[in-house]
């Protein structure tokens, strides 16, 4: 029996680039998971009658939701649901199954690199039929639907469902599907990359790798394709098993969050090559022995030598990356004659030049990458890209590195993070900034010339949409760049992010530390930003 539930709006259900993330206090307060559920029925007719994907990463509140979402989804008309088996799906995973199997779209639980735990955070978004994120135009419509509703459907059946092996359910009149998580995935990986060139690397003696699942949904992808597939070394895969607070710590691959695992690699004998990703599987970092791989140079090392990968030896469509993110994959596109898109922060606008054949690969800040094969970042695909150049190479990690810099220059890159507490006020500064920055063109800051200081605008060249104030650019006359934006990934406060870069031609001043190569440049954008007037006298984080 379909019950007709009546409810009042929620004021907060506007989502973001990544969906909607609360706490979970936030989402177990009653009808507020179900209110946003309904939004995205109600808006998405071809739901109805249709195949929808749900999968999440495992974090607590998940198998809660789910068994809400299957009941909601039946109450819908929803034919029938492919759900990944213990709830378990990574975002990259749960995009290609929708792809795959033909599904009008897909819930992923997930607040991605958020800490777990029922102090922790959880997350809901909504993929459409091409395994992509919902684009803004459809989220604007979720939220206006939230704002409005006063009811939502759910099935009155509280038959529980056994998510813990595979098999065919019955829920009212919709099927259930519980499906492996893992196995169709790594075949898809298996197919772009040359796992017999990377099984010789794995087996050398000399070579030794070590990949942090960070108690996440990567732990059982990982297993299956490092150590049971590539025959990596029992233990190569650390933290596999996925908890629902991700075992205390915070599943978020960058130098900063991860510190514990990057001082493995910074003595002598550390491994030789070493990778981790974050709570959904869509984020990656790579280390090498004493370096730790900034985003922007793994996609411009990754384009670079795309035609050493099976998947991509015939060439490049061209190359997309965020706005933040470093200038390092222009240089290369240059180079190789094709395209570079430079876009706002987010996945989705990576998916209309994907779905359009103009990109192959993307990447942005963050530590995501991805290409073609799938419509999110791909934490894994990123990891086996780095193992199949290493293969291909035989060099190191460093290696690598340094002789892409020599050939194409050094960006030096670094984010600095700056936690406010007061939301509106971070929004009120960041506003008053961009006012700010007109003024700014042609001065002197810090003995700095200001060479351009805008607000980054982005016209989409396949449907001409337009989507403004998507961060603050600051450049100086020697080719310093600065990028103010306030982060959409958190629940509490807000961040914001000062995004600094600085391009090194001189391969005689490449081996500077990070932080020295762009200390004056930090002092300018503090000063550009008068962080002190805003009591911020350092940074949080740095990555």
């Amino acid at each position: 029996m379909v019950l007709t539930v009546p409810t009042r709006p929620f004021p907060d259900q506007k989502p973001g680039t990544a969906g909607l993330r609360k706490p979970v206090s936030v989402f177990a307060q009653a009808h507020y998971l179900e209110n946003f559920l309904q939004a995205v029925f109600d808006t998405c007719p071809e739901l109805k009658g249709g195949t929808l994907v749900i999968g999440g990463d495992g974090r607590y509140y998940n198998r809660e939701a789910i068994a809400i979402l299957l009941r909601m989804a039946a109450a819908n008309g929803v034919d029938k649901t492919l759900v990944g088996r213990d709830g378990l799906l990574s975002t990259p995973a749960a995009s290609l199954l929708i792809q795959q199997s033909g599904a009008q779209g897909g819930f992923i639980l997930t607040a991605s690199h958020n800490p777990g735990g029922p102090d922790g955070d959880f997350g809901v978004k909504f993929n459409t039929g091409n395994g992509g994120q919902a684009s803004e135009t459809l989220t604007d419509r979720f939220y206006a639907r939230t704002r409005e509703i006063d009811r939502y459907l759910i099935l009155e059946d509280s038959k529980q469902i056994a998510l813990d092996r595979v098999g065919k359910h019955q829920l009212g009149d919709m099927q259930i599907e519980i499906v492996d998580p893992v196995a169709g995935y790594a075949d898809t990986l298996e197919q772009l990359f040359d796992f017999e060139q990377i099984r010789a690397l794995l087996h050398d003696p000399a070579f030794n790798m070590r990949f942090d699942a960070l108690h996440a949904v990567t732990g059982p992808y990982a297993l299956e394709l490092f150590e049971k597939r590539l025959g990596a070394r029992p233990g190569s895969v650390i933290n596999a098993i996925p908890l629902p607070d991700f075992g205390g710590g915070h599943p978020d691959p960058n130098p900063h969050d991860a510190a514990a695992f990057v001082k493995l690699f910074m003595t002598d004998d550390a491994p030789e090559f070493g990778a981790a990703s974050d709570g959904d599987g869509d984020r990656n970092m790579i280390l090498g022995r004493g370096v730790v791989v900034s985003p922007g140079d793994s996609l411009a090392v990754m384009t670079a030598n795309a035609h050493l990968i099976p998947a991509y030896r015939d060439g490049l469509a061209g190359v997309a990356r965020s706005m933040p993110t470093s200038h390092a994959v222009d240089r290369v596109a240059r180079k190789l004659g094709i395209p570079c898109y430079e876009t706002p922060t987010g996945w989705r606008f990576f998916c209309n030049l994907l779905d359009a054949g103009k990109v192959t690969l993307c990447g942005e800040e963050s530590f995501g990458t991805s290409s073609n094969h799938a419509r999110e970042k791909d934490g894994l695909w990123a990891v086996l890209f780095w193992l199949n150049l290493l293969a291909a190479r035989r060099q190191s990690v460093q290696e690598i590195l340094t002789g892409h810099w020599q050939q194409y220059g050094r960006d030096f890159f670094q984010r600095e993070d700056y936690f406010i507490a007061d939301a509106d006020a971070a929004r009120t500064a960041i506003k008053a900034l961009g006012k700010r920055l007109p003024a700014l063109t042609g001065t002197q800051v810090n003995g700095f010339k200001i060479q351009t200081a805008d607000s980054f605008s982005y016209r989409d060249p396949v449907d001409g949409s337009e989507s403004r104030d998507q961060g603050l650019r600051v450049t100086t006359a020697d080719g310093g760049r600065i990028v103010y934006r306030l982060s959409g990934t958190g629940t509490r406060g807000a961040t914001l992010r000062v995004y600094l870069e600085r391009h090194e031609p001189d391969p005689a001043k490449q081996s500077l530390a990070t932080s020295v190569a762009l200390a004056e440049l930090s002092s300018v954008a503090r000063r550009v930003a008068q962080l002190d007037a805003l009591g911020l006298e350092r940074p949080d984080s740095i990555t």
